[in-house]
């Protein structure tokens, strides 16, 4: 059995740091494009360089949320100014589009270059709702989610996947907003109040508790267990595989 309330019957998985150990391919990606940004604005207006710190502007600022609105939050933290742009802007521009370029592009070559591992207590605890007929839905910013399923060898565990394709191809706000949670909550025929959301994020959980689903799981990867219970988590755990009776 899983340590799930009663009346649960549908279970949405956020996917890096929940569901696979691409969390800290996504933190180094945004540190090395934000400190090369910053190094060029310090020296292009004559300001000291204050390097993107992890974990804090990471926890903070981009965690859980779409790569855009990461870029901006962050910006707006160290009050830069940089216009959206458009996606079709170079890498080198110094636009909200460009940046986040930059940075999708880090991650592919990191996630060539190291791979996708999931979690192997996360892959057990759907494995083993899936067996207890809840139903599965992955809840991602990402653009790349699909590809990163297939590469860590789980993408036949979900029966549906929202992430920042369906996102903007349906108009749905990121985390923090809970649009995308409901959204999965509704491809699977579930009313929030029946639907459990796990979360590593602070924005994450933030969208887990607006959308009043009925439990809300914070996961603590690096130490953050106080501020996800503060944004909302119900119950916070450092591995899905502590969710599992034995």
């Amino acid at each position: 059995m899983l340590k799930l309330p009663d009346g649960i019957t549908t279970c949405l998985f956020d996917l890096d740091g929940v569901l696979t150990q691409t969390a800290k391919i996504h933190a180094q990606a945004w540190k090395e494009m934000f400190d090369s940004f910053l190094r060029e604005w310090s020296e292009e207006h004559g300001v000291p360089f204050e390097e993107f710190d992890r974990p804090t502007d990471y926890d903070e600022y981009v965690d859980g949320k779409p790569r855009l609105d990461g870029v901006r939050s962050f910006l707006e933290s160290r009050d830069i100014d940089l216009p959206m742009g458009s996606p079709s802007d170079p890498a080198d521009a110094q636009t909200i589009h460009a940046l986040g370029t930059r940075k999708n592009d880090r991650v592919l070559v990191l996630i060539r270059e190291q791979g996708v591992e999931p979690y192997e207590g996360s892959v057990r605890f759907a494995e083993r709702a899936r067996d207890q007929g809840l139903r599965r839905a992955v809840v991602s910013s990402s653009t790349n989610c699909r590809d990163v399923l297939i590469a860590a060898g789980i993408d036949a565990l979900f029966e549906e996947r929202v992430d920042g394709v369906v996102a903007e191809r349906e108009g749905l706000a990121g985390k923090p907003a809970p649009d995308t949670f409901l959204h999965g909550a509704k491809l699977l025929g579930a009313a929030p109040g029946a639907a459990a959301v796990f979360e590593d994020a602070q924005a994450g959980v933030e969208a887990g508790r607006a959308g009043d689903f009925g439990f809300v799981v914070g996961v603590d990867r690096t130490g953050q267990a106080e501020a996800l219970k503060r944004r909302g988590a119900d119950v916070v755990v450092e591995d899905l595989a502590e969710l599992l009776d034995r």
